[in-house]
């Protein structure tokens, strides 16, 4: 995301990002893209009252979720202002067809997830909602289940090049989900359950994407329903995440390889999907209360 040069008077220029965050005011900031969203993570000191703008765009939509306390924002809207306090959990929700502005008083960490103007009327045409440009919600609402699914996703923005698409996909129509039915007003529509050859599409495509490089959007098309409808039902019927389930299958197909074949443990890995050995390892243990190594020489 490239940033843009603002003058706020005679002689004076603030570079500010994306999301019209003054850049020399950030202490730290990290960005995650994906397709139809942004996952970003910022941070500012505090030591200056700093100004957040942005135009009106038609770029869709953005929630924040405060990660620490104490952060206070000054929003000015149709000629009036007001000052809203966020505690850990508390989130926000804003469209970018509006003119945003707004003075920071107080340092912050804040989850950000931008959905553009596409995905988020995709994610309301799946939930059977009339299309709409922004949602209801009022700045510093807290919200756990958010707040919950935004933090699944901070160690991927500590190691982007380490992320699972098919884990990133599925929390973020998560979060989609989730908000629409929260902040959108409108009643969802609750289609019935998979039929047995919907969950056999399902496995078989989470199945042929060992590298977590399916997506959830890809497997639901194929079983003609919604992202969000697709994990409650996989859920419902597994006990399991899509995610979490793929995970299951990948160490099992390692527990087999590892008792049948003499393959060294890095090319299992490998060949089960992991990242790497030390992946796989932690995967295992967890899951199987073994390491590989202890596995193979005790079977």
């Amino acid at each position: 995301m490239t940033a843009r040069l603002d003058t706020a008077g005679p002689g004076a220029i603030t570079r500010r990002d994306s999301l019209g965050c003054s850049v020399a005011a950030l202490e730290d900031q990290k960005e995650l893209v994906g397709t139809g969203f942004v996952v970003y993570r910022k941070q500012h000191e505090g030591s200056a009252v700093s100004r957040v703008e942005t135009p009106p765009s038609g770029r869709g939509l953005l929630l924040g979720v405060a990660l620490s306390a104490g952060h206070r924002r000054r929003i000015f809207a149709d000629g009036a202002t007001a000052a809203y306090d966020f505690e850990p959990d508390s989130c926000y929700v804003r469209s970018f067809s509006d003119t945003y502005r707004a003075d920071i008083e107080t340092g912050f960490d804040f989850f950000l997830l931008e959905v553009s103007h596409a995905a988020l009327h995709q994610t309301f045409s799946e939930m059977g909602l009339p299309l709409a440009e922004c949602l209801s919600c009022t700045p510093g609402t807290r919200d756990p289940v958010l707040a919950s699914l935004s933090r699944a996703l901070l160690p991927m923005l500590d190691a982007p090049d380490r992320q699972v698409p098919l884990f990133l996909d599925q929390v973020v129509s998560a979060i989609q989900t989730h908000v629409a039915t929260r902040y959108h007003g409108a009643a969802v529509r609750t289609p019935g359950g998979l039929s047995p050859r919907q969950f056999s599409i399902a496995k078989e495509r989470l199945a042929a994407g060992l590298d977590g490089n399916v997506l959830i959007a890809d497997i639901a098309a194929a079983c003609g329903v919604s992202r969000g409808h697709f994990i409650k039902c996989f859920r419902d019927e597994t006990g399991l995440t899509p995610y979490q389930w793929l995970l299951h299958l990948k160490v099992e197909r390692a527990r087999d390889l590892i008792v049948s074949s003499r393959l060294p443990l890095a090319d299992i890995a490998i060949t089960c999907g992991f990242s790497d050995q030390s992946h796989m390892t932690r995967t295992f243990s967890r899951l199987t209360g073994s390491a590989p190594g202890l596995w193979r020489r005790g079977h």
